[in-house]
């Protein structure tokens, strides 16, 4: 099966490390012109040398008008990948209001924002367009000290839908994709302790970890026109974690 994007516009946000910078480099490689936006101007910056042409937006996406005021000059946008995210494990019990406000700003009002920012110039343009909300196999399944980022995904995966319900008479698809552990150098680090991986991968029927390009690959295909009747979806990349 062929994918191209040539043509096409894609927004990726968390563009500067593990899944998010992953999908943007494989979007260029397919053709896409990707806007990357992420907070650090020296990944960002990176990322510029590693994929020439990428362009690429510094900014904080938990604010709001910051977020406004950074894509504002953003251009036509085709797709989007709202990957920027962040996972601040507390045990209920512990959970501070610091960390329930960081996640929900992050994880959910983020993928609001920069979705109704990019969407306009769609409806506007009556072209088809594609969203994909990376959220969590924590938003399906209950683990322990996830409690508000569980939250937080479950929010993700409902806005999807409800995204997926108003925008499909533009012909504007909205999909979520849920992975597990997926194995980025950061997770590589803090999964090294094999007592620790063991324990989570007894409960995945596959018995691994995802790679990247296994989350890539799905993400690319729900933004292709090969998912052109996909919609409303909340695909989980788990090896059947959220079966059991």
């Amino acid at each position: 099966m062929e994918i191209s994007f040539k043509g096409k516009r894609a927004l990726v946000t968390g563009a500067t490390q593990g899944i998010g910078n992953y999908i943007a480099k494989e979007l260029a490689k397919y053709g896409a012109q990707v806007v990357a936006v992420g907070r650090s101007v020296d990944k960002l910056e990176q990322l510029r040398t590693e994929v020439p042409g990428i362009k690429t937006i510094a900014v904080d996406l938990s604010d709001w008008e910051a977020t406004q005021d950074a894509l504002l000059e953003v251009g036509d946008i085709d797709l989007v990948v709202n990957n920027a995210g962040v996972a601040v494990l507390e045990p209920v019990g512990e959970i501070t209001s610091e960390a329930f406000d960081l996640s929900f700003a992050t994880n959910v009002k983020a993928a609001i924002n920069v979705s109704q920012i990019c969407i306009r110039s769609m409806k506007q343009r009556k072209v088809p367009g594609s969203i994909v909300n990376v959220s969590s196999q924590a938003g399906i399944a209950a683990l322990a000290s996830h409690a508000v980022y569980g939250a937080s995904k479950a929010a993700l995966d409902q806005l999807t839908r409800v995204m997926a319900l108003e925008l499909g008479p533009y012909n504007i698809r909205v999909n979520s994709v849920c992975p597990t552990v997926v194995l980025t150098p950061m997770a590589q680090v803090g999964w090294s302790d094999p007592k620790k991986a063991e324990a989570m991968k007894s409960k995945i029927p596959l018995h691994r970890f995802a790679e990247p390009s296994e989350v890539s690959d799905a993400v690319l295909y729900l933004l292709s026109e090969r998912s052109s009747m996909i919609t409303g979806t909340i695909l989980p990349i788990d090896g059947g974690f959220t079966a059991c």
